[in-house]
């Protein structure tokens, strides 16, 4: 399996995101539609206009069950997606792809189960689209930790927990 290659940078919102979702989103629901719970969806900061992120379009697709889903892998691979397990995946009971690469992805396909937890992705999301004070604090944060942790995706992540925590807690 390859290694992600591409540093954490933060870049000002580009409005292509939000087609580059749409194109991806077709050939998704194509490929998964034997396992499809509901359509695709666009997730993360590529999903909030005018918020800066990094340059990597999150998407979600819900499934009933990953058992029964397992063709998905194949279904795909054979659109170019690759398969990027991410260590807690088993145990959420999702699964991780990028598109076009795993070292150089444009896109990431977070596939779960309708039961594992997916809404505060969605509730994140929805807040930060229409609470511009607090999407400008998230995205200070990001721009900050990106720079102090260009190569270290643990502490990136880690240390935006305690802002979407206390944001979610807000948002109900």
């Amino acid at each position: 399996m390859a290694t992600r290659q591409d540093p954490i940078r933060v870049v000002g919102y580009d409005r292509s995101w939000p087609m580059s979702f749409e194109h991806q989103r077709i050939r998704v629901e194509r490929a998964l539609h034997p396992w499809l719970a509901v359509p695709v969806e666009h997730i993360g900061s590529t999903a909030v206009p005018g918020l800066p992120a990094k340059p990597i379009v999150d998407m979600l697709a819900l499934v009933p069950d990953q058992d029964a889903a397992s063709g998905v892998i194949a279904a795909l691979s054979a659109i170019g997606w690759q398969h990027a397990p991410e260590p807690s995946d088993s145990e959420r009971r999702r699964r991780s792809f990028c598109y076009p690469s795993v070292a150089w992805r444009t896109h990431h396909l977070h596939v779960w189960e309708t039961g594992s937890g997916w809404r505060p992705l969605l509730a994140f999301r929805d807040h930060l689209r229409t609470h511009p004070a607090d999407a400008a604090r998230y995205a200070a944060l990001k721009s900050a930790l990106a720079a102090a942790h260009p190569d270290d995706r643990p502490a990136y992540r880690t240390g935006k927990t305690a802002l979407i925590e206390e944001i979610l807690r807000g948002a109900g």
